[in-house]
């Protein structure tokens, strides 16, 4: 299982990359394994600020849907829009060009509180 040591994560199986106080967001590998083939991702939330934990979208896959849930408050400032027509590069690529959206922070301590890998790795059983 990849797990990138320069992210940051949470336990509902998002990535963080920090720059600066913008933090870009995806899901990681083993969260699009689970869920198997991705069919959409649906944004509604750029240009809205929103607090830790969320709502900011969801993702549905052939299986199921799931929401998509704020790892840090901050506004959402862009979302990543190849994926309306190219959803399946979730499951190809989670980690590079998988993200979903880029989130300015509007309190980069809360990225403190995320997972390093090796939390993660042992969220997941690794």
């Amino acid at each position: 299982m990849n797990i990138p040591e320069n992210l940051k994560y949470t336990k509902d199986h998002e990535w963080v990359s920090i720059e600066g106080d913008i933090a870009t967001v995806g899901v990681t590998e083993f969260a699009q394994g689970e869920l198997g083939d991705i069919v959409y991702v649906e944004i509604e939330t750029e240009g809205e600020s929103l607090d830790q934990d969320e709502v900011f979208g969801s993702i549905e896959a052939v299986k199921t849907v799931s929401d998509l849930f704020m790892p840090v408050s901050g506004e959402v400032v862009e979302f990543h829009e190849d994926l309306e027509s190219q959803p399946e590069v979730v499951n190809s690529d989670p980690y590079g060009e998988g993200w979903m959206v880029k989130i300015k922070m509007s309190d980069a301590s809360q990225a403190e509180g995320l997972l390093d890998s090796a939390a993660y790795a042992k969220l997941i059983g690794e």
